[in-house]
């Protein structure tokens, strides 16, 4: 079984157009001016665009939020003294809807205090009018250098290449990505099934300063824990039967990089303790060895589950979870994100031709409203299985309306997965000794040959009450 991966092999999710620069140096970099004087609006903006700079103008604050629900700019420059809303109560909205967004204040009125409690509340730069060209460039630089990733291509948006998106909301997930891709602190990512866990890891891995070391990621629910420890630390020769020589683990393997544990909700607790304790020491020591190694990794990981509630369950380390849980980036489901499924379909299914049919060109509109509409409670991975069938079944240049439905149809009846399938029949089975003991756990327990502590946790688990079914007196 091959648990440990070099490189990404899903779908693509979606690429945002235009590319985001550290500072001046690079063109294209997308500005934010809100002033409500049209006159200076629109005289400031040409000279941002005669710099190079991608500008977008709202003569408000209500505008310049309507805006931002259109796309995330790389930073906003704003007039201070505003009717209705002022640049301070825009900075604040910013923060709220797209936190450490840098935003520069303008005004005609500065003061050394009004100045000061910009900067105390998080403004990137406090500026008065008339302002300084090269002073009001220097302050976009600053801004525009401290936000760009730091690995991974020249400050362009190479590190999410894969990601191809119009959401507002992934957008404001993707932002913070980028702020977190810097430095070294773990990060936990959370979202349902196929919307693109192992994608962002490998995104933020493309930013950070780590982007030219290994990438290496493993499904901490594909495997037995004595398995899964081997495959971690490495064991050495001897320390199990069929250990026949010395094995380096992931945490070797990625030493320099970044290691992406996925799953990490599915992993047993004794190998909880013993990955906290090798995050907290930075070195790991091998199954039947005596010798610690140092390591140096960034550790990101993710999961489906809620670890809350987990953790409220025994089932999941609370310092483990504090741990790994320094920043959670969550993503959204792919029906939060109806207006990217055309882009993706349209995406997918040129890879797709160009692999087996070359003729084919796309959906038609009536297939493409089809896709949109639908839910996909498989998110993205559900997506690109439908498109693959499209692909592989059509006879046309343009796929129909009917091959879409027939697809989905089919997605819909598809074998389940492992997980699904086993949480369909535990809670199946949990109804039925409940029914057959009218409520009583403990019977019940003993017949399903668990401990009453046990038992609760799958009976939390699966969100039934055993009062449900005693019988009505």
């Amino acid at each position: 079984m091959d648990v440990a991966r070099q490189t990404e092999t899903r779908s693509p999710e979606v690429r945002k157009a235009g590319s985001r620069t550290a500072g001046s140096k690079v063109t294209g970099a997308h500005i934010l001016l809100v002033d409500d004087d049209v006159s200076l609006l629109r005289l400031l903006g040409m000279r941002l665009e005669s710099r190079g700079f991608r500008v977008t103008t709202a003569e408000s604050g209500q505008e310049a939020l309507r805006c931002l629900d259109a796309e995330c700019p790389d930073l906003v420059l704003s007039d201070l003294c505003m009717d209705e809303m002022d640049g301070m109560a825009l900075f604040q909205a910013i923060q709220r809807q797209i936190p450490g967004l840098p935003v520069i204040i303008l005004t005609a009125h500065g003061s050394i205090p009004d100045a000061v409690s910009a900067t105390q509340q998080g403004v990137f730069s406090f500026l008065t009018k008339p302002v300084d060209r090269d002073q009001l460039f220097s302050a976009i630089d600053e801004a525009l250098a401290q936000g760009a990733p730091t690995g991974g291509g020249e400050g362009d948006d190479a590190w999410r290449a894969s990601i191809i998106t119009r959401s507002p909301d992934m957008e404001r997930v993707l932002e913070q990505a980028r702020m977190v891709a810097s430095s070294d602190v773990s990060v936990l990512v959370t979202g349902p099934s196929g919307s693109g866990k192992e994608l962002l890891a490998r995104a933020i891995h493309d930013a950070s300063p780590r982007a030219d070391k290994p990438f290496v990621a493993i499904n901490c629910g594909a495997l037995p824990e004595q398995l899964l420890e081997s495959e971690l630390f490495g064991h050495a020769k001897g320390a199990f039967t069929g250990a026949v020589s010395d094995h380096k683990g992931l945490f070797q393997a990625a030493d320099g990089g970044t290691l992406f544990l996925d799953e990490i909700g599915d992993m047993p607790l004794a190998l909880q303790v013993k990955l906290l304790r090798a995050l907290q020491e930075r070195q790991i020591r091998p199954l039947g060895s005596t010798t610690s190694f140092p390591v140096n990794v960034r550790i990101l990981s993710a999961t489906h589950r809620d670890l809350s509630q987990a953790m409220q369950q025994g089932e999941f380390r609370e310092d483990f979870f504090y741990r790994l849980n320094v920043v959670n980036l969550r993503l959204p489901p792919l029906k939060d994100r109806a207006e990217d499924v055309p882009l993706l379909a349209r995406h997918l299914v040129a890879q797709a031709a160009a692999r087996h049919k070359p003729f084919v060109k796309g959906f038609s509109p009536e297939a493409l409203n089809v896709l949109a509409t639908s839910a996909w409670p498989g998110n993205v991975r559900q997506l690109v299985n439908v498109v693959e069938q499209c692909v592989a079944l059509t006879r046309s240049p343009m796929i129909p309306e009917a091959l879409v439905s027939q697809a989905l149809a089919a997605e819909e009846s598809a074998l389940p997965t492992f997980n699904d399938a086993r949480a369909t029949f535990e809670r199946s089975y949990l109804v039925k000794v409940l029914k057959i003991t009218e409520g009583n756990v403990t019977q019940a327990a003993r017949i399903a040959g668990r401990n009453r502590t046990d038992f609760y946790k799958l009976l939390s688990r699966h969100e039934l009450e055993p009062s449900t079914f005693k019988p009505v007196s």
